[in-house]
C-alpha cells in the first residue's frame, strides 16, 4: 500500500469516527436543549432506544422506545424541561461499510426546571451511563438505529427523571 492510500484510508476512518460521535452528540444535545429536530436528526425512522438496563437499576419502570417519533416525543417531553447536561466521553467506534458500533460513557446531571443554576438547590439526579449504539449511514449521514443505555452509577433522586412525565 502506498503512503497516499494509507493516508486516505486513515482520513476516511477519522472522518467516520468524528461523524459517528457527532451523531451521539446530536442525540444528547437534543435532550439538553429540548430540541426535537436535533434529536430527530440523530435517529433512523425505525430507531429503538432501550433505557431499561439503566432505569431498572435505579428503580424506574421505563419502556423500550420505538420508533423515532415515539423516542423523540417521550424523551424530549420527559428530559427536555429539566435543567440537564450530558458530557460524552471515551467514544470508541467500529465501522463496517455503512454500519457502525459506538460505545461511550455519558455523565448526565438533571435538575428540576429552573433550579440548575441555583447553588442552594441540592435535589438532582446524576448518572454515569454506558451507551452501546448501532448506527447506519443513510444518504451520507450517520444515524442511530439502536441505542442501549446501562447505568454504571447514580446519585440523587431518580424521581426527578420522571417529574415531567
Amino acid at each position: 500500500m502506498t503512503t497516499t492510500t494509507t493516508h486516505t484510508t486513515d482520513l476516511a476512518a477519522l472522518l467516520d469516527h468524528h461523524d459517528i460521535v457527532d451523531t451521539l452528540l446530536r442525540y444528547t444535545g437534543g435532550l439538553d436543549l429540548a430540541d426535537a429536530e436535533l434529536m430527530t436528526s440523530a435517529l433512523t425512522e425505525d430507531a429503538v432506544v432501550d433505557l431499561t438496563p439503566a432505569t431498572t437499576k435505579i428503580g424506574l419502570d421505563f419502556p423500550v422506545l420505538a420508533p423515532r417519533d415515539t423516542v423523540v416525543g417521550a424523551l424530549v417531553g420527559a428530559v427536555g424541561p429539566l435543567d440537564t447536561s450530558h458530557s460524552v466521553t471515551n467514544a470508541r467506534t467500529t465501522v463496517d461499510g455503512d454500519e457502525a458500533t459506538l460505545t461511550a460513557y455519558a455523565r448526565a446531571t438533571h435538575y428540576l426546571p429552573g433550579t440548575g443554576p441555583d447553588h442552594r438547590r441540592t435535589e438532582m439526579a446524576e448518572m454515569m451511563n454506558r451507551y452501546t449504539t448501532r448506527l447506519v449511514r443513510q444518504d451520507g449521514t450517520w444515524r442511530i438505529r439502536h441505542l442501549s443505555i446501562d447505568n454504571l452509577w447514580f446519585a440523587g433522586d431518580p424521581q426527578i427523571l420522571v417529574s415531567q412525565v
